[in-house]
């Protein structure tokens, strides 16, 4: 949960891990104000050195909990799967002769304090977007990629309808091509992280599973969220597009870029 004891230790947590690999690692500390007040918060960004300087791609992920006061909520889908999908993305990345500068994006505060409404979410992507916007390189980024609750063990991955089309192209047809049948051909609509960055004119793609066909395993925000609904394969399974695709979206990203104002 953003400005608890519990979110500095995984923040820690997940300092170390890419420390470990030898990256560059910083925290992007602020104030959000929220409906309870002011929170301290921080997103976490990791460095991955690329062959060309410049532009680069960002994966992108929450690793916040949702604030809950009536019960313990573990987030092991939500929040947890795309905080160990990054680490586990570093230690290929740290590895992996990039062709463009990659960071690996630990956000804080998407969760709502109290209800999704209004600028009660994204915190920690909204701040990023008004710094980048503020030091004069939100320029320097020329796509990102968000993972969100990517670990459920019947995952089923719907393109994402607000987000940029040649990206969700190319993640898609990298799917095809992998024979991975959790990407689907359907769209739906969602609010998420990515929405700040689509906002400042940055290309930008959620990959994420918010609908269940069995209403018995809708566990999103319950306290049944937990270890044994998540899949290490569903992990495996986004692991595999997205590096597939990776080749062609550095392609497209070491080419001449529009300018963001």
């Amino acid at each position: 949960m953003a400005g608890s004891d519990g979110a500095r230790h995984a923040r820690a947590y997940i300092r170390r891990q890419l420390e470990e690999l030898g990256l560059r690692v910083e925290d992007q500390l602020f104030d959000a104000v929220t409906p309870l007040g002011r929170v301290s918060m921080a997103n976490v960004r990791a460095f991955v050195p690329g062959a060309a300087p410049g532009t680069r791609l960002i994966f992108a992920g929450h690793y916040d909990t949702k604030r809950f006061e009536e019960f313990t909520f573990v987030g092991a889908n939500d929040g947890g799967s795309s905080a160990a999908f990054l680490i586990e993305l570093a230690r290929v990345l740290a590895a992996r002769p990039n062709a463009v500068p990659i960071e690996l994006l630990f956000l804080d505060g998407e969760e709502a304090v109290v209800e999704w409404v209004g600028e009660d979410n994204t915190y920690g992507s909204r701040h990023y977007v008004r710094a980048a916007r503020g030091n004069g390189t939100l320029k320097d980024i020329g796509a990102l990629v968000l993972v969100d609750m990517i670990g459920d063990r019947d995952l089923r991955l719907k393109r994402e309808s607000n987000s940029t089309p040649w990206l969700t192209d190319v993640i898609w047809s990298a799917a095809r091509s992998a024979g991975r049948p959790e990407f689907v051909d359907e769209e739906t609509p969602l609010m998420d992280d990515h929405l700040r960055f689509l906002e400042a004119g940055v290309p930008a793609v959620d990959i994420i599973d918010l609908e269940y066909p069995d209403e018995s395993n809708r566990y999103w925000h319950t306290r049944e969220d937990t270890l044994d609904k998540v899949s290490a394969a569903s992990l495996q399974a986004v692991g595999d597009v997205l590096l597939k695709a990776l080749p062609e979206i550095e392609k497209r990203l070491a080419g001449p870029q529009p300018a963001i104002q």
